[in-house]
């Protein structure tokens, strides 16, 4: 009797050990951003597709992505639903979605925000120098970065980038 309760209580033990250290770990700001990391400069005000100006300072404190992209693009065409989601899903949690367009023309644009549906705030960024040098290098497009609450830039990708890796950091920053 004592060997079965013994044994019984090492096989819980075992269990439990073997469950807990296989299960998924869910990452903390901290594993997704260094201390050490760039602090972005939001110190910018961009036209919106409509010829609005936005700040992009008015977005601190928030979880930012921040997405350059061209309408030319097939890895940016590939990226756009995924960033949709993301914002359906995490805006209400603090999840800011935007996106800057270096299209030559507005137009076109339009035509894309309209085809993808696109439901985030799209910024002009063609003959914007100074933001593209701001989060430099960007060799390419897309170029992603995910900006943490404090304003330090955790993520940064160039080329196509599935959904769920943007997805695990952007949970633990929020």
């Amino acid at each position: 009797m004592v060997r079965t309760t013994i044994g019984v209580v090492i096989g819980t033990a075992v269990s439990f050990i073997l469950f807990t250290s296989n299960a998924p770990k869910i990452k903390a700001a901290e594993d997704v951003c260094e201390t050490s990391g760039k602090v972005a400069n939001l110190d910018f005000t961009v036209k919106d597709i409509n010829g609005k100006d936005v700040a992009l300072s008015a977005f601190k404190g928030n979880v930012v992505l921040l997405d350059f992209w061209a309408t030319w693009c097939p890895p940016c065409k590939k990226e756009i639903p995924g960033f949709i989601q993301l914002y359906n899903t995490y805006k209400s949690r603090g999840l800011v979605v935007l996106g800057v367009s270096v299209d030559d023309s507005t137009s076109d644009v339009k035509k894309f925000i309209k085809q993808f549906k696109m439901n985030y705030p799209v910024l002009i960024g063609h003959d914007r120098d100074d933001l593209q040098q701001a989060f430099a290098p960007m060799p390419g497009y897309p170029t992603t970065f995910v900006i943490a609450r404090n304003g330090r830039i955790c993520f940064q990708h160039t080329g196509f980038t599935p959904l769920e890796q943007f997805e695990e950091k952007i949970k633990a920053l929020l």
